[in-house]
């Protein structure tokens, strides 16, 4: 068994990614810039036709569900399509029957696809005033390790999350990887993205937002911290923490202290529990 995490999967009956013009993208090297239309969109991540893709059962059934997201292609074997069945989830579009093996060609053998794959539009990206008055949302601070950020969904739909903000850029979409780890979080908290974190949170900020960063150097435990709704927890990457800019803007910067010999959390482990504090802080208020 390959220790390799699965490739990021291409659309189905798409050509290679990048290939043609340039030749293909160097592996990890950024999306070129997408042209726009005009002022006053919202950023998108960029993509080929900005379509995602889901794969899992639990991955695509939530997003069957989701009246929200608009399906463009699904491929399925038999036993899924049996067990959507039993489920009783009508899929918005019929699927193509497929063998396991034709859904392990386009997506590498180590994902875990449970005979589904879908091909999707991405989901809105709320607008930013709208979240000012969230009893709780998440920000996360140029986190791109697609497995941490998926697991972080998953964990804010789990504790209730309105919505994660975070960059454009510097950071993975929601898609493969991502969406397989969140295992259906994605339809239940939406991304909203920006340009700039620090502007977004200081117009967080000033329509009443507290906005609390975790900081391993942070003067007291988020535990002894006073936590009230709306709140922001932002959150940075593993190693970098929250980069200056955004500890500067934070109203209050907070650590988490850990009773045991390690002294340092996965960061989506250290979101979850996170997230249960605040929870208990916030119901006590």
């Amino acid at each position: 068994m390959s220790d390799r995490p699965p490739r990021e999967p291409r659309r189905p009956g798409a050509r290679p990614p990048f290939a043609g013009r340039g030749g293909p993208r160097p592996s990890g090297a950024p999306f070129p810039p997408r042209k726009g239309k005009g002022g006053g969109k919202p950023p998108q991540w960029a993509g080929a036709d900005d379509v995602a893709l889901l794969y899992g059962w639990h991955t695509v059934a939530e997003a069957i569900g989701n009246p929200k997201r608009r399906f463009r292609k699904l491929m399925a074997t038999e036993n899924a399509i049996n067990r959507l069945a039993e489920e009783g989830l009508v899929p918005p579009v019929t699927p193509e029957v497929v063998r396991p093996g034709d859904i392990d060609k386009l997506l590498g053998p180590d994902a875990v696809h449970q005979g589904l794959l879908a091909e999707v539009d991405h989901l809105r990206s709320p607008p930013l005033k709208d979240l000012a008055q969230s009893e709780l949302v998440l920000v996360l601070d140029q986190i791109t390790d697609p497995h941490n950020v998926g697991a972080i969904v998953r964990s804010a739909a789990a504790f209730g999350v309105s919505a994660i903000v975070t960059t454009a850029r510097h950071s993975p979409a929601a898609t493969g990887v991502l969406a397989k780890s969140a295992s259906g979080g994605l339809e239940h908290v939406p991304f909203c993205l920006v340009q700039n974190l620090s502007r977004a949170l200081t117009e967080l900020k000033d329509n009443g937002m507290l906005v609390v960063g975790l900081d391993s150097e942070g003067p007291a435990d988020i535990e002894d911290t006073r936590l009230s709704a709306p709140l922001a927890l932002v959150l940075g990457a593993e190693g970098k923490g929250l980069r200056q800019l955004t500890r500067e803007t934070c109203d209050v910067l907070a650590r988490i202290d850990l009773p045991g010999a390690i002294k340092s959390l996965n960061v989506s482990n250290a979101a979850a529990l996170a997230l249960g504090i605040a929870r208990r802080a916030l119901k006590k208020s």
